[in-house]
């Protein structure tokens, strides 16, 4: 049985579904219900309970999910990007890990119900989420279209035909902090963003199998050392899609810790390498990755306006391949938020969902779907 499930409708809900936790087969309902409660005060929020908490399916499984009240107030119409602002002003709320929260809070405002096999389950994949969100903020890359050609050698070595591999002797997250972070070796590293992402996501998979399941940190490190998981087949193995075309997910609903694509929906610069389109993670507070500049993480409108404008730094090489003139770009860009009118025009088209693949007509760049980790029990590095 899959870790979770989803419940998807072609419309997007009045209110959130949230999610659904799987009472433990060996576990009655008393003791279920201390647990639960016992992870619900660890948020620390004053007064009435803000989860509508009921069981479904012969009492076996229970959904937890917003209240309507503070779904109005904390993400009206699954606006999860001024969560963590809103969350900043609850009255009487305790000390605690305000990243966590938000995780917390956003996955209760999810429109498609994602079904946990038990609690402990949900709070891993919460720490899962923080890791990935934290990694992402510290990430500070040199921008590569084409396969990377460097890490840092004292933990990776590549292999023709296959890619990086970790060192005998490495250490795993080391090795990942090392690659990303450049307070570690005094450089930064030369990635695609598609390449970065899975480095962060990675890293958060493997703080938290470090902490908390030691064998299948072994594991991740030992198959780091003989494979190289990237591209397609690292989004088989650890991670999770939901929203589609026909269920999508609502444009302004994220998760800290989710890996976001949007789209370049023009199709002449969309032939540049490297700039098909951006992904990124969301890291919370309003805020996604800027692997290259990462004092500088985008908001939603500023990467849309990015996408949008790359159509206008376009240029062709002496080899006759097209490129983009960053430059223009951001000065593109700047220009655009100066001019109230423009920019509404412009984040008009780009707030659309975006074309499916290989088309370019009428959409925007915002993507139906988003993806996160798999819980590490439900990993096959086989």
């Amino acid at each position: 049985m899959a870790s979770w499930s989803f419940e998807m409708s072609m419309a997007v809900p009045p209110e959130p579904l949230g999610v659904g936790i799987r009472m433990p087969s060996n576990m009655g309902a008393d003791e279920f219900d201390r647990q639960w409660a016992h992870f619900l005060a660890s948020f620390g929020f004053p007064g009435p309970d803000l989860v509508l908490w009921a069981p479904d399916q012969g009492g076996r499984v229970w959904t937890a999910r917003l209240q309507p009240d503070a779904f109005a107030r904390l993400c009206p119409c699954f606006d999860t990007l001024s969560l963590a602002q809103h969350l900043a002003h609850w009255p009487g709320l305790e000390p605690g890990d305000s990243l966590l929260r938000e995780v917390w809070l956003a996955l209760l405002c999810a429109p498609q119900r994602i079904v946990f096999d038990s609690i402990e389950d949900l709070e891993s994949h919460l720490r899962v989420r923080c890791h990935i969100a934290r990694a992402a903020e510290k990430t500070a890359l040199a921008f590569k279209t084409t396969a990377a050609a460097e890490r840092p050698e004292a933990f990776w070595h590549h292999q023709d035909d296959v890619g990086f591999l970790l060192q005998t002797e490495a250490d795993l997250i080391d090795a990942l902090m090392a690659a990303t972070q450049p307070e570690r070796t005094g450089r930064l590293y030369d990635f695609s963003c598609y390449r970065a992402t899975e480095y962060v996501i990675l890293m958060g998979l493997a703080q938290e199998a470090q902490a908390w399941s030691p064998q299948v940190y072994e594991r991740l490190q030992a198959t780091a050392k003989q494979r190289c998981i990237k591209s397609g087949l690292f989004h088989e193995v650890f991670l999770i899609e939901y929203g589609s075309a026909e269920a999508p997910i609502p444009a302004r609903y994220y998760v800290p810790g989710d890996r976001v694509w949007f789209k370049n929906p023009d199709e002449p610069s969309s032939n540049a390498s490297g700039y098909e389109g951006s992904w990124v993670i969301y890291m919370g507070g309003g805020l996604f990755s800027n692997f290259w500049q990462r004092d500088r993480p985008f908001t939603l409108d500023h990467k849309a306006l990015e996408v949008f404008h790359w159509r206008h730094g376009l240029y062709f090489d002496e080899a006759g391949e097209p490129q983009i003139n960053e430059h223009i770009v951001e000065a593109r860009v700047a220009a655009t938020q100066a001019d109230a009118a423009q920019r509404t025009q412009v984040l008009a088209q780009m707030s659309r969902y975006r074309d499916p693949t290989g088309v370019y007509q009428e959409g925007g760049c915002i993507d139906s779907s988003r993806e996160f980790p798999r819980p590490l029990a439900r990993i096959s590095l086989d």
